[in-house]
């Protein structure tokens, strides 16, 4: 609190093993009777959340699901109670492993709802005691939820939000006659860049003041994935180099702060005509107790275009803009001013800086106001602006890795640096091998999961430099599905995330029928190898893929199988390993030059 982007919610995707836009993320069901809830990074999120935030708020909602809900279907609704158990365990699992309270739950994540599955969930929460977590939907549109919540007064007793995606400042007359709290619960999604700040700022403050919305939640907090995955750095902050420590506090983390840092959720908006005279907005809100909290933009077109919706056009001018405090609050007599100016010429914004306070006379005060700026006026001598040390200088990725995954208790259950895009690769104890593969990294899911985009049909998970061009890759792999398992690695592997099932690449697959072949693409459509091999499954194998220039070649237990095939395009990409279909195999000692 009152440090930073001084967040006052966290929502975190409930992990479903599928695709949501830059990777996969583990479920705490990977199967029926499989519960686990140390997979992946949302657990420790969440806890280093609340370390420094003990009353932030947090939501988790689905955006896959492992395939056992849908019993062979595409679709969570068709068993409503095992959908309902599946969250319902996850957020009992954040309290008893945790020590996490989960506030808010959502539904489908940018998919169709279900009454039936709401009320169900609804009954749920209350039967194992969780009265208190309150229902978001439909993480969608307005309609149809605002719609249906006024037929079905059953459906409208038992959501709290309803949570619209990407509004554009905007709600519709039936949201607002549901009398509901009406968030934006996921937008921005922009560059963070100076316009990406300028959308943010645009509308943190217009989402209220055009569409009463009192809630708005950026995807995503941190732009901490391989930038040329969908939507690089298109977070609050950038750090994107684990390898090297670096990051970079960008400007919507300041233009955050002057909402963040001088309000707290349980304050109200004051009920104004948020619009200025010469373009921009402004909000006011109070704790009830005496305190005021004023923010204007006045961000012009240009500078504040967010990803999406298309903006239609406005205009902005340099303005004198006079407020009139009434009520208790007349008897104010100064506000304290913070100010950021985003610079759009010389690139050298000025950021979240305090000012002096202004003098209020008589109940009122005048501002000049200039394009691209925000201010905010507030009661509260608390706000800081950090002066932090220097983050260590940026790096690329290692052009030299090794990992060889002998890891007895690992802090994560998946391996630095890889990011999985189809298929999730876990840390896994050998327990029956008798040499040097006791620690692996295995590919662990088994059926194609209720997906959230098109996944591909393989399991794959990409490392390394976007901008390799060539080089060497080695590892060993182990095949357990009994014929018809296979494996794949790749190089200058070009497309990620919900773009990976038309990706391109070196890609050089084995089967466990004692065949291989090498495509330019992930799905296998341009075949430039194919013949017999030695790989078997249930034995370890060891492959290297050389890639220089526009020749690539390929070793089998340390003798060539293929060499000097042809490749022309991608001329860059990351390395990557993954199965032929979804299905366990192991790998280890992982090894790219």
């Amino acid at each position: 609190p009152n440090f930073g982007a001084s967040l006052h919610i966290l929502k975190v995707e409930i992990g479903g093993d599928g695709q949501s836009t830059d990777g996969t993320e583990p479920s705490h069901m990977h199967y029926e009777n499989d519960e686990n809830y140390f997979r992946g990074y949302e657990w420790w999120l969440m806890k280093e959340a609340k370390k420094r935030n003990p009353k932030i708020k947090l939501i988790g909602l689905p955006w896959t699901f492992p395939a056992w809900i849908g019993k062979g279907e595409n679709w969570p609704y068709d068993y409503p109670d095992v959908t309902a158990y599946y969250i319902v365990s996850w957020i009992l699992g954040a309290k008893q492993y945790h020590d996490l309270d989960i506030d808010y739950i959502g539904i489908w994540n940018e998919r169709a709802f279900s009454s039936k599955y709401i009320k169900l969930l609804r009954y749920t929460l209350d039967k194992h005691g969780l009265q208190q977590v309150r229902i978001i939907a439909s993480d969608r549109l307005w309609e149809p939820i605002s719609f249906v919540l006024l037929l079905d007064s059953e459906l409208h007793g038992v959501v709290d939000v309803i949570g619209a995606h990407y509004p554009g400042t905007k709600t519709v007359p039936n949201a607002l006659l549901t009398k509901k709290k009406l968030w934006s619960s996921e937008d921005y999604s922009t560059f963070n860049d100076e316009v990406g700040a300028g959308c943010w700022a645009r509308i943190l403050n217009q989402n209220y003041v055009n569409g009463n919305m009192t809630s708005t939640i950026a995807w995503n907090l941190v732009a901490s994935y391989y930038e040329e995955l969908p939507f690089g750095r298109c977070g609050l902050m950038t750090a994107q180099e684990p390898w090297s420590g670096h990051y970079k506090v960008e400007a919507p983390i300041w233009i955050t702060a002057h909402t963040t840092q001088f309000t707290q959720p349980g304050w109200s908006y004051l009920q104004v005509d948020g619009h200025l005279e010469g373009g921009g907005s402004f909000v006011a809100l109070t704790d009830g107790l005496g305190n005021l909290t004023i923010i204007i933009e006045t961000m012009t077109h240009n500078h504040s275009q967010c990803i999406r919706p298309p903006l239609p056009h406005f205009s902005v001018t340099a303005q004198k803009a006079t407020f009139y405090l009434r009520g208790s609050f007349y008897m104010v007599e100064t506000l304290q001013v913070w100010h950021s100016r985003l610079d759009f010429e010389s690139g050298r914004s000025s950021l979240f800086q305090q000012l002096h306070p202004v003098k209020v006379w008589k109940g009122s005060f005048s501002l000049d106001l200039n394009v691209d700026e925000v201010y905010t006026l507030t009661t509260l001598k608390t706000g800081q602006k950090c002066g932090c040390p220097e983050p260590p200088p940026p790096q690329p990725f290692p052009s030299n890795y090794k990992d060889d995954f002998n890891i007895r208790n690992p802090p994560f259950s998946e391996a630095p640096n890889f990011a999985d895009q189809t298929g999730v690769f876990e840390y896994f104890i050998n327990a029956s091998d008798p040499g040097d593969h006791v620690f692996t990294l295995r590919q662990v899911v088994v059926q194609r999961p209720i997906t959230w985009a098109s996944d591909a049909d393989q399991t794959i998970s990409i490392i390394g430099n976007f901008q390799w061009g060539g080089g060497t890759v080695f590892f060993y792999i182990y095949i357990e599905k009994r014929g018809g398992g296979g494996f794949f690695f790749a190089g200058r592997v070009d497309r990620g995330g919900i773009y990976f099932f038309c990706t391109k690449g070196v890609f050089w697959g084995g089967f466990a029928f004692f065949s291989y072949r090498v495509t330019s693409g992930g799905a296998g459509e341009e075949i430039l190898m194919k013949g017999l091999s030695g790989v078997r499954d249930n034995a370890w194998h060891t492959l290297t893929l050389n890639i220089q220039g526009t020749s690539a070649s390929g070793l089998l237990n340390g003798y060539p199988l293929w060499e000097n095939v042809t490749i022309s395009k991608p001329s860059n990409g990351w390395a990557a390993i993954g199965t032929r279909s979804f299905e366990f195999a192991q790998f280890d000692n992982f090894h790219i030059e």
